[in-house]
């Protein structure tokens, strides 16, 4: 683990990964169920329909069930991958739709602008990457 210095053991950074996995699909999840519980998918997908989203509530609903079944799924270690490049996607559309038009700052020189999307997409991609599946001639490969 070089990389992440020549003293880090390999085990403590595998932990630091799963904690980050657990985090990130937390925050997720407790985004779209609260979404869903205090009735805002309604007014989500309205605002969809208004920036030109054919199908806004079915798009509306469609995210709140992805960040309600991506993170389960990243929680139990079923398509990790798949589900944190989703989550990527959407917070990329939600960053270039919603928050990059505030600057960059959520608080303090600014208000709802993008870095907390920023970090959040880099964990997800970190997640993703440290999930993927090894192909079969890459693990063949380090077993001898």
């Amino acid at each position: 683990m070089a990389l992440l210095g020549e003293n880090v053991p390999p085990a403590r950074a595998a932990m630091a990964l799963e904690a980050l996995r657990i985090t990130v699909a937390l925050l997720i999840l407790i985004h779209g169920a609260y979404r869903l519980t205090m009735g805002l998918v309604e007014p989500f997908g309205i605002w969809l329909d208004s920036i030109g989203f054919p199908y806004g509530y079915a798009w509306a609903m469609a995210v709140t069930l992805y960040e309600l079944i991506g993170p389960a799924l990243m929680l139990a270690r079923r398509w990790t991958s798949l589900a944190a490049l989703g989550h990527a996607a959407i917070l990329t559309l939600g960053a270039i739709l919603v928050h990059m038009p505030a600057g960059w700052f959520v608080v303090g020189a600014g208000r709802n602008g993008v870095e907390y999307s920023v970090l959040l997409i880099a964990a997800l991609l970190a997640i993703a990457w440290a999930w993927w599946p090894r192909r079969p001639a890459a693990a063949a490969a380090t077993l001898h």
